[in-house]
């Protein structure tokens, strides 16, 4: 059995783990499984019963839904050591969306009943999983809030700050691991539009795009773009 300590070192960069109490990293370390999934790979779907809270630790998750027609609706494309999955550990209901390997990926579960039983024990950390969940809660406030009040140049580069700054989570990163279709389902943009704002970031040296990635060229040029 995969020993989940040896992924303690990518857990630390993320901020909300490193925060922890060490008597709750430990604690969750210890109940914590290794689960390895293949690209395209469903972790879990939509209306399936809770879990656990899961952690990337390699690779990277698609998660969204789709719908009966077939049309997908990607919210986003998550990398270690980014934690997801806690609004059913608050109310226990049914998964809200889809979650699919990306790539090859490798999580940590802290299964559902484990962690409830420690939260009865020590319910003082339940402030903890609520931050966590309470920073989502901010991103989600702030996509809806650019989705109505922001032209789509401007929406753009602030989703590609989000995800070189992992939400939040870990080191900021220069390359994403990003299609510009699946940039496009995120923003709820044509791919044409999509195409056409990256080639003008491209064009003023603000990214670099190759074949599945978007490098990041200029940071703050890009935090001008966002504004």
């Amino acid at each position: 059995m995969p020993d989940p300590h040896t992924h303690l070192a990518r857990l630390l960069q993320g901020q909300w783990f490193a925060a922890l109490p060490p008597i709750l990293r430990d604690a969750l370390l210890e109940m914590a499984q290794v689960q390895r999934l293949d690209a395209g790979q469903r972790l879990f779907r939509r209306g399936d019963k809770p879990s656990g809270l899961y952690a990337v630790v390699d690779g990277a998750m698609r998660v969204g839904a789709v719908s009966e027609s077939g049309k997908e609706a990607l919210l986003t494309l998550i990398e270690p050591p980014y934690w997801f999955g806690e609004i059913s550990l608050f109310d226990g209901l049914p998964r809200t969306h889809d979650a699919f390997a990306e790539s090859p990926s490798t999580l940590l579960l802290l299964p559902q009943a484990e962690l409830l039983a420690l939260l009865e024990r020590q319910p003082q950390y339940w402030r903890d999983f609520a931050l966590l969940m309470s920073h989502k809660l901010r991103l989600a406030f702030h996509a809806l809030e650019d989705m109505s009040l922001l032209p789509a140049a401007p929406r753009l580069a602030r989703r590609l700050l989000l995800i070189a700054e992992n939400y939040g989570e870990g080191e900021p990163r220069r390359v994403l691991h990003l299609a510009q279709e699946q940039l496009a389902l995120m923003l709820s943009l044509s791919r044409q539009t999509t195409n056409q704002i990256l080639k003008e970031l491209a064009a003023q040296g603000i990214v670099r795009l190759t074949y599945g990635e978007i490098e990041i060229l200029d940071l703050s040029r890009l935090r001008q773009a966002a504004s």
